[in-house]
């Protein structure tokens, strides 16, 4: 079960990633419910090598594409996030003080926290994801940028959860006779 979760975690964050029109620095917000990848309700089984299996799936493929994972933690902790503090730095987000945990953050975030080289928790990104993956109705849409557009993966889900994704991009301005640039669409 874990080699084919890793493996369609692998190819998810892949065709994202490829799809997303990403620069170098940009933020890929992840929500994900271990226990719906593993077919229970959200919030009800929670499976710490669920999501380290994703984490160590997706993580590598994130940074070699020179961006940052932010993980969603659950709504024990409101939501908040952990990230690189070269990130926090970078979009001037507001460190907190929590360390995740399988029942008061989700494993996903655990993992993550486990994972990264200097994490922090922060309350929020302040709308500053350029890309996300909600695993299994994790509700991640709080952290993206303002214009989301949501992409069609091959894949509809990872293990039993439902998937969704998104990239976003810049607002259009200026009406009916402005000229608008066709890489930011």
């Amino acid at each position: 079960m874990f080699d084919c979760i890793s493996v369609q975690a692998n190819q998810i964050i892949t065709e994202l990633i490829s799809l997303s029109k990403l620069k170098a620095g940009d933020i890929i917000v992840v929500g994900c419910s271990s226990s719906e990848v593993a077919g229970h309700k959200i919030g009800t089984d929670s499976s710490p090598d669920i999501a380290k299996t994703i984490v160590n799936a997706i993580l590598p493929v994130i940074r070699e594409n020179n961006l940052f994972l932010a993980a969603q933690c659950c709504e024990h902790l409101n939501r908040a996030i952990i990230i690189e503090h070269d990130a926090a730095v970078k979009y001037n987000l507001t460190e907190v003080n929590v360390i995740p945990q399988p029942k008061a953050g989700g494993s996903f975030a655990t993992a993550a926290y486990n994972a990264f080289e200097n994490p922090v928790a922060v309350e929020s990104l302040c709308h500053k994801a350029a890309a996300g993956i909600d695993i299994g109705g994790t509700l991640i849409g709080m952290h993206l940028r303002e214009v989301a557009v949501p992409l069609r993966l091959s894949a509809k889900t990872l293990g039993e959860a439902t998937l969704l994704a998104a990239r976003t991009r810049p607002k259009f301005v200026g009406g009916s006779r402005a000229v608008y640039n066709e890489d930011l669409l």
